[in-house]
């Protein structure tokens, strides 16, 4: 079973020694509900404003809107890559329009970018999202001096998380060793290729899921091989695994 921070660990006959982090050289943090809270509630903003698109671009009502777009992310990773594959959308349009959000409800958060400008190696931001969505959190949170580059859906060549040609583009694309690196998550299923490839795998738990299955996803398979740690706060974490700041 992995280990867990803020709860106890559950029992298990055949405890799994989890990966640490001594080794690690380049460090993996998704975006959203990874790096800020879920309680910001970012996502509802996006999720209304996928609907509204859908909505208009296949000229359907707003229920049958929502649904097409909750079944592509389930069967497709994203909306975004179920509107491509099945309606052949071209993607910038859809990008720029559900990414348009107010991130006023993400509080800076300068511990956080502390606890990251500590670890050593490099930092790189992985989102199914936009380069300018990112930067637009990242600038709010006040930590996006600490990354070294930010790798998205676009770089990804619109092949998301968690599909193993994600993370092969990102790979190729930065030359990182997946068996030094350390991917951060809050959706556990995308952890399950990180795992594979080698890296140290951190579940950033998202607080309880809701009662629709694509509320349920991030959990699911969290109590899986492929998750070794689990966090309810990165912050913390990452304070308990980075080297201390030297002496003055």
């Amino acid at each position: 079973m992995p280990t867990k921070t803020s709860f106890p660990a559950e029992p298990s006959a055949k405890p799994a020694a989890p990966r640490g982090f001594s080794h690690i050289d380049s460090w993996i943090f998704d975006l959203d509900n990874t790096l800020y809270p879920p309680a910001c509630d970012l996502f509802a903003q996006v999720d209304e404003r996928m609907t509204a698109f859908i909505a208009r671009y296949l000229g359907v009502d707003p229920v049958e809107a929502r649904r097409i777009q909750k079944d592509f992310y389930i069967e497709h990773g994203t909306t975004l890559s179920g509107l491509m594959a099945v309606h052949g959308m071209e993607p910038k349009e859809f990008l720029d329009f559900v990414h348009d959000i107010d991130v006023s409800a993400v509080m800076a958060d300068a511990g956080l970018g502390e606890a990251i400008a500590r670890l050593p190696g490099r930092k790189i931001v992985f989102t199914n999202g936009s380069v300018a969505h990112a930067e637009n959190v990242v600038r709010q949170l006040g930590i996006g001096h600490v990354f070294d580059g930010i790798f998205d859906i676009v770089t990804a060549q619109y092949e998301p998380k968690p599909r193993l040609r994600a993370y092969e583009c990102l790979i190729e694309a930065t030359g990182i060793e997946p068996a030094r690196a350390a991917m951060f998550e809050d959706i556990a299923r995308n952890l399950e290729v990180p795992h594979a490839l080698g890296m140290t795998t951190v579940w950033v738990r998202p607080g309880l899921p809701g009662p629709e299955r694509h509320q349920q996803l991030s959990h699911e398979g969290a109590d899986g091989p492929h998750v070794h740690h689990v966090t309810d706060n990165l912050a913390d974490f990452l304070k308990g695994i980075a080297p201390s700041a030297p002496a003055e």
